[in-house]
């Protein structure tokens, strides 16, 4: 398929997480799907081990299993932390845009199951257990290319939302998915047209706040 004329920069810096403008009625054709995995595979694996799995969920059912997990466990996180009125509140520009985050945030967990494409991206692990320790070397054969998929999605018209809280209930999504023992889940993807024209840079700290050269 033709992408969109997107530079480097440009694809890199407007890849948001899209919750609100997904467009919950458009099918999404799996043939596109499958070109942003092709490209997903290209990511950088550990030993060149690639020991990933994709799932991809279209079926109604599971989707809105999975969406229900993913609206429980939303429901708890946000119970659990600061409200949007009250953080950053010294920063009011900052504020702002928090609010703006977490009203999109719950439309998302409402309408997670209606999502027309669910990419979960998996690890194959020797019984299925994480090892102790820090686990930045395993995950990091994984989630470079769980972002290709994302970037590829982007240049294809597609938007997604990298989300890691269904992962509270992973072993019943795992059971309505039919996993193996030795399937660990790494993210959830939704994935779908979005609504709108296009995207621009979100705002962020500056670098200089946040860079250290040599040492800390």
């Amino acid at each position: 398929m033709t992408t969109l004329p997107l530079g480097p920069d440009e694809l890199l810096t407007t890849t948001r997480t899209v919750r609100k403008r997904l467009d919950l009625t458009r099918p999404v054709p799996l043939e596109l799907v499958r070109e942003c995995l092709e490209n997903a595979l290209q990511g950088p694996s550990g030993s060149n081990w690639q020991g990933w799995e994709w799932i991809v969920v279209t079926d109604p059912e599971p989707r809105a299993k999975i969406g229900e997990y993913y609206r429980r466990s939303f429901e708890v996180y946000a119970s659990s932390i600061t409200s949007a009125g009250e953080l950053f509140k010294d920063d009011p520009e900052r504020a702002e845009t928090q609010r703006r985050v977490s009203s999109s945030a719950v439309h998302l967990a409402e309408h997670m199951g209606e999502v027309p494409v669910l990419v979960i991206p998996c690890l194959r692990l020797e019984g299925g257990k994480l090892p102790n320790g820090n686990q930045a070397g395993l995950w990091g054969s994984l989630l470079p290319a769980a972002w290709n998929y994302c970037l590829s999605a982007r240049a294809r018209g597609l938007g997604t939302a990298w989300t890691t809280l269904h992962l509270a209930y992973e072993r019943e999504v795992a059971e309505v998915l039919n996993l193996p023992e030795n399937v660990r889940q790494g993210a959830l993807l939704p994935t779908a047209y979005y609504t709108g024209e296009t995207f621009k840079p979100a705002p962020r700290v500056p670098l200089d706040e946040v860079l250290h050269l040599e040492q800390w």
